[in-house]
């Protein structure tokens, strides 16, 4: 009778224990969003050590929890990596596909693998020709128009030369003459911001003269490496730099400052694109004089919105905000951040 007893009271003891283990696991798998029913989803990062992707990346995986299983790979800036990650995606049993491509030429490959599955594909940051994205009709992109990015950018630099040019133009010739840092060769960002920008401040009347452009592949030490060769080659020279990004920016910045190029009379204005936080720091601190906020939560939002839906088979704009466009895209506005308005650009990134 004695075994008996014991036996039970083990066995209830056991039966709370597991109980109250099961009630934990799924509690807990609820709040991080790895319940079994997810529609599983891959999607690959270019390469995760690209700041600004860095915050689209956060951005996706907070807003995945409850809505989609997330497996993100880096791409390590290998085209062929990316394919072969994409190869594991439909292997691994993904409903949908989401890609920042390291090669926008690639895009055509992606959307054969995907075809062959019947698997839908949001492509995001680095954008596909149109061409391309018409050819499947399960294949979307989100991101920003670069032309825009380039146009604000412009306007930017007009305001801010015409408020300041008493003291930014050193040899007092009416001229604006500037050096360019551009991201990597035909890319489509570097491209149409690099253009559009300067066609702002040509339109805007201001003479320009270029002392030189140069590639830094969006990297802070390559930009750096280059503002040291143009400091000692141009001295006093240069009045302005225009950057296509804030990470090469914040590298030009660091080299300036080495050379005390970034107070008093030899003051160089800096400006890129992003917001990122640490660009927002040196605005705060009168280091770089404005820049251009490249909405990464909002995009984060808007891919794993999208990429949701399709991996239901749902409409993919079913019970988002998000509004389409005739050339299958969810745009991104960018919008102007000087030292007076930081704050929008610290709320987006909060």
């Amino acid at each position: 009778m004695k075994n008996i007893k014991k036996n039970i009271i083990v066995f209830i003891l056991i039966s709370v224990v597991f109980i109250f283990i099961w009630y934990i696991y799924n509690n807990a798998s609820s709040k991080v969003g790895y319940k079994t029913d997810l529609p599983k989803v891959g999607a690959a990062i270019y390469k995760y050590d690209d700041e600004f992707m860095s915050y689209i990346l956060n951005s996706m995986e907070d807003e995945s929890y409850g809505k989609v299983a997330l497996n993100v790979n880096d791409s390590q800036n290998d085209q062929n990596i990316q394919l072969r990650q994409v190869d594991e995606m439909i292997s691994n049993g993904v409903r949908a596909i989401a890609i920042n491509l390291v090669d926008p030429k690639a895009a055509q490959i992606v959307i054969n693998k995907a075809k062959a599955w019947d698997l839908p594909v949001i492509f995001f940051n680095k954008e596909p020709e149109s061409s391309v994205l018409n050819s499947y009709n399960k294949a979307w992109f989100v991101g920003t128009d670069s032309k825009e990015a380039g146009i604000l950018q412009g306007k930017m630099i007009v305001d801010l030369w015409n408020q300041n040019k008493s003291k930014w133009d050193k040899n007092h010739d009416g001229k604006l003459s500037y050096v360019l840092l551009k991201g990597e060769p035909g890319h489509p960002d570097a491209e149409a911001r690099s253009k559009y920008a300067l066609d702002e401040i040509k339109k805007a009347g201001i003479p320009v003269e270029k002392l030189d452009e140069a590639t830094a592949m969006w990297d802070a030490a390559k930009a750096k490496d280059k503002m040291d060769a143009w400091i000692s080659k141009f001295n006093n020279k240069i009045e302005f730099v225009i950057s296509n990004n804030d990470v090469m920016a914040l590298g030009a910045i660091d080299s300036l400052e080495k050379a005390g190029y970034l107070s008093g009379n030899k003051f160089i204005p800096v400006v890129g694109i992003d917001a990122i936080p640490a660009a927002i720091k040196k605005i705060k601190e009168g280091k770089m004089v404005g820049t251009v906020l490249n909405d990464a939560n909002s995009q984060g939002k808007a891919i794993i919105d999208l990429v949701a839906n399709v991996a239901k088979g749902k409409n993919i704009f079913s019970g988002t905000s998000w509004r389409g466009n005739s050339d299958k895209s969810v745009r991104i506005h960018y919008v102007i951040i000087i030292k007076d308005n930081v704050d929008e650009a610290e709320q987006a990134y909060k």
